[in-house]
């Protein structure tokens, strides 16, 4: 590992303080157009200069013939041009000065032919000045936290925990708005395209050193140097897990792969052992891959795979049950103990079985305090798992028909809310466990939002909640065997 995240070639990228940006001009149709605006867009502070052979400005900024006339050296220059002029205006680069660098242009090795010696060239080129560069063919950088961002898309949503390395750019910029529906964002994300200079080892690295992420994300066409990957992800995850996207198993995959970046992939067998020799969680999905680090970045690892789950309707309970099982976790039966105490606030018409099935309680508080604060003290509960229903249109008719008057039935429908949420925060705050919550009602729900802005994730499901719970208990076993120092799957 780094012994400062300084020494990464990636922090005067992901963390400069002047820009030279070419490509961008007045035509909003220029990619390079789209880039600087979204660069601008998140407010970015430092100095950026557009270089442009015809334009006194761009979009407001002075802009320069050569970046040879440029005042200072820039800490990084990005490249958003004709395929052809790329290497050349690497070579001007490195006569200013400028010692890293992020290409955007594509057309190199991906396309094979006359692109396989051009990325070839721009290696060389880089070599002789010493830049250290992302790209070929990649979409850039986004560090919400340094009000960075290169990519296409302009960025939304809060900065996050969420560290990403992927050969595929589109998952950086395109990630934004999925992310924010979460209340999630990322630390740093990277996308380092045909890594014909800075490669994924490079960003885990950089991302294992960096404090602002707790989780590490991967997207994988193909990983060029095994051993160095292996190495360099046993170091990071005794510290903080990494979740690994791999799509070039199946032949389409392959094939899509080699064709987006040139990366050569591998059979799933493969990969398979070397996420475990590394203790990489690997996801099946997009979706797999940020619910996971969703759950990992904001959760404590659990003891064992034992879960309680508390609902209060049956066929939810019964599906969360089942998708528990599917997933290999446990769910134990209930002490004496923890039924007794239970006894006060489960009806007749309830069941103290696991699940614990209420079916209905006259005081929703107790939903959201007594009730779980009794099962996640359960001895053999290792993580809890809540049901999450608390539709707006009842708690409204039901304060209607309370006698509130209608003029303060959403101030207080938002007290009430707001209550049920810190009561859970305090269980999630105050015991070491694992709270997870599962719906199938809209995560835009103010009672659904006020929980999950308190840290607790609440999925789509309860397949997507068992298999992220499954996650954290294969992290902790894979955690502690590299700590043991020692091999085999996790």
């Amino acid at each position: 590992m780094l012994k400062s995240i300084k020494e990464s070639p990636l922090y005067p990228i992901a963390n400069p303080e002047s820009i030279a940006f070419f490509g961008a001009s007045n035509n909003i149709s220029a990619m390079g157009t789209n880039l600087l605006l979204s660069l601008l867009d998140l407010g970015f502070e430092g100095a950026v200069y557009p270089i442009h052979p015809k334009e006194e400005r761009v979009h407001n900024l002075k802009a320069y013939r050569s970046v040879t006339d440029l005042p200072e050296v820039p800490d990084v220059a990005v490249l958003v041009l004709p395929t052809r002029i790329v290497c050349r205006t690497m070579d001007e680069c490195g006569r200013k000065g400028i010692k890293h660098a992020i290409v955007v242009s594509g057309g190199f090795k991906e396309k094979g032919g006359q692109g396989i010696g051009l990325e070839k060239e721009l290696i060389e080129i880089a070599g002789r000045y010493g830049i250290r560069f992302l790209g070929p063919n990649c979409i850039g950088v986004a560090n919400p936290y340094h009000r960075l961002n290169t990519t296409f898309i302009p960025h939304e949503g809060p900065s996050g925990f969420i560290g990403l390395a992927s050969q595929s750019g589109s998952f950086i910029t395109q990630m934004f708005n999925y992310l924010a529906g979460y209340g999630l964002g990322f630390s740093t994300a990277f996308s380092v395209g045909n890594e014909a200079n800075i490669d994924l080892v490079e960003c885990l690295e950089y991302l294992g050193a960096c404090s602002r992420t707790k989780v590490i994300a991967l997207y994988i066409e193909g990983i060029n140097r095994g051993r160095e990957f292996v190495k360099t992800a046993r170091s990071i995850v005794p510290h903080k897990p990494i979740v690994a996207l791999y799509i070039g198993g199946s032949e389409a995959g392959k094939r899509a792969g080699f064709s987006h970046t040139g990366a050569m992939a591998g059979p799933d067998q493969l990969y398979d052992g070397i996420f475990q020799q590394s203790g990489v969680i690997r996801a099946q999905c997009i979706t797999e891959l940020f619910d996971f680090c969703w759950g990992l970045g904001s959760l404590p690892e659990p003891r064992g795979p034992k879960v309680v789950i508390q609902t209060h309707s049956g066929g939810p309970g019964a599906a969360a049950a089942d998708s528990c099982g599917r997933a290999g976790l446990e769910l134990p039966a209930l002490s004496g103990e923890t039924i007794e105490k239970l006894s006060p606030f489960v009806p007749p018409t309830g069941s103290v079985n696991n699940p614990v099935d209420l079916t209905f309680t006259k005081n929703p508080l107790h939903f959201f305090s007594e009730i779980p604060g009794i099962l996640i003290d359960e001895e053999k509960a290792d993580t809890l798992l809540i049901y999450m229903l608390n539709a707006p249109q009842v708690m409204r008719r039901t304060l209607t028909n309370m006698g509130v008057p209608e003029e303060q039935v959403e101030g207080q429908s938002s007290k009430l809310i707001a209550s049920q949420a810190k009561s859970l925060s305090r269980l999630f705050q105050n015991r070491n466990k694992p709270l997870v919550g599962y719906t199938f009602r809209s995560l835009d729900e103010p009672a659904i939002r006020s929980i999950m802005d308190q840290g607790i994730p609440v999925f789509r499901g309860p397949e997507r909640a068992a298999r992220t719970i499954r996650a954290l208990v294969q992290y902790d076993r894979m955690r502690e065997r590299i700590l043991a120092g020692t091999g085999g799957p996790g």
